[in-house]
């Protein structure tokens, strides 16, 4: 039995008793959070499509372009990777015309554990990825660099396709880079991703900086002059806060939920929601199974240590690591996530942050496990649904879809005119 077989096994008895308590959990949790679908009744679907005709849905989070980097048959190739057919991962045309997207932040995610080269390289091979997979489909895509341009596109019924930088060590602490990435495109920029950087502590490794240092509050700084969002997804609580301590314009949180409801780091506290209502911010609510499940949590603190060996025996391997882990969760399935719980995190954010602050990060293609009735990019209208059905008016609903997010990049580029007038 291969050694990660034999790691996880030492796991199962904890995985065990933690899955003995779904049944408790569910109960446990408010009506709202139990984990039957719920099927919306056709006029609150309607209802949606309706809202999501008129207003752009502005996604924060999608992880197309490293699905493509990765693909075992197009590796990288966009041309191969066609997204006028149906594709492998969550992403491609028809399913986002059926999902009403208006506007997507593609990530040009690269990992924080790279370590044959610089980052630069790959983090350029990625934005030329991206924008190559934006110039196929001009008919559908459009590359997108202002607030302006989102509306535009939307009205000439294509996507506005925005770039997203995932992780400050893309820039190699250089202030330089960071303007040359935002000349290419990026208009936001993740300050960590799971790696503390020399001048920024992430939220899934060790703090060594208690927030930002010196040279991340200029990092920082210099975002607000270009115009580019602080995003604040994977950060410490302590770097969350810094940020919004040195940050002028609204910052974004592209793909987090609420630390009350699923307490993991990734998710948000509520001092730190309280704190973005301030700031003008937005939380972009995502569908990953373990920030918004309970039980996906159990399920995670026990096999920990085996996920942790496997990550360190392949390394930059993200798709041997996604084989190994698909394979052994064909036996050990990971307990499931439903659109009822996602709505429950929204309704949080709305409930301690206000219904001007909340959006939407799906973090498609970025996940190997799906919630069940949002398991691809077609399905966004369900969930506006349900949360008609909860009593959402048509105005708050169009908040959440873009309309929080587009106020929000207007302030930062507002404040991006004023700085740089001095």
């Amino acid at each position: 039995m291969p050694s990660f077989f034999r790691a996880t096994a030492r796991g199962l008895s904890l995985l065990a008793a933690a899955l003995s308590l779904l049944s408790l959990i569910d109960a446990a949790l408010p009506l709202g959070a139990q984990t039957t679908p719920v099927s919306a009744d056709s006029r609150y679907l309607e209802r949606a499509k309706r809202i999501l005709s008129q207003t752009p849905l502005i996604d924060g989070h999608n992880d197309l372009p490293w699905r493509i980097r990765e693909d075992s048959v197009a590796r990288g190739n966009v041309d191969a990777y066609d997204l006028r057919k149906r594709t492998p991962g969550h992403t491609d045309l028809d399913r986002l015309r059926k999902g009403m997207v208006g506007a997507e932040f593609w990530s040009v995610y690269i990992p924080g554990e790279w370590s044959d080269s610089g980052y630069a390289r790959v983090q350029l091979e990625q934005i030329d990825l991206a924008r190559q997979m934006i110039a196929k489909y001009p008919d559908r895509l459009a590359l997108a660099l202002s607030a302006a341009d989102i509306r535009r596109d939307f009205k000439q019924g294509k996507i506005g396709s925005l770039l997203g930088l995932e992780g400050g060590h893309a820039i190699e602490n250089s202030l330089s880079l960071l303007r040359a990435y935002y000349d290419l495109g990026a208009r936001y920029m993740t300050l960590t991703h799971n790696v503390t950087l020399d001048w920024a502590d992430a939220a899934l490794d060790s703090a060594k900086h208690n927030g930002l240092t010196p040279f991340g509050d200029s990092v920082v700084r210099e975002m607000n002059r270009l115009g580019m969002l602080v995003d604040l997804a994977h950060v410490s609580v302590a770097t969350m806060s810094d940020a919004l301590n040195v940050s002028q314009a609204p910052v974004i949180f592209s793909h987090s939920a609420a630390r009350a409801l699923v307490d993991v780091p990734r998710n948000v506290p509520d001092s730190i929601l309280r704190r973005v209502t301030a700031n003008g911010g937005v939380v972009m609510v995502p569908f990953v199974v373990g920030f918004v499940s309970p039980a996906a949590l159990l399920y995670d603190q026990a096999t920990r240590p085996a996920m942790k060996e496997l990550r360190e025996r392949f390394g930059n391997d993200t798709a041997a690591i996604t084989r190994a882990v698909k394979e052994w969760r064909t036996t050990h399935p990971l307990p499931r996530a439903t659109l009822s719980q996602v709505a429950d995190q929204i309704e949080y954010v709305r409930k301690v942050a206000g219904v001007d602050h909340v959006g939407i990060g799906g973090d498609f293609d970025g996940i190997t496990e799906v919630v069940q009735g949002l398991e691809d990019v077609s399905t966004y209208p369900a969930l506006f649904a349900e949360l008609a059905r909860r009593g959402w008016s048509d105005n708050d609903l169009r908040k959440l879809a873009g309309e929080n997010f587009l106020r929000a990049f207007g302030q930062a580029e507002a404040v991006a005119r004023r700085l740089q007038k001095k």
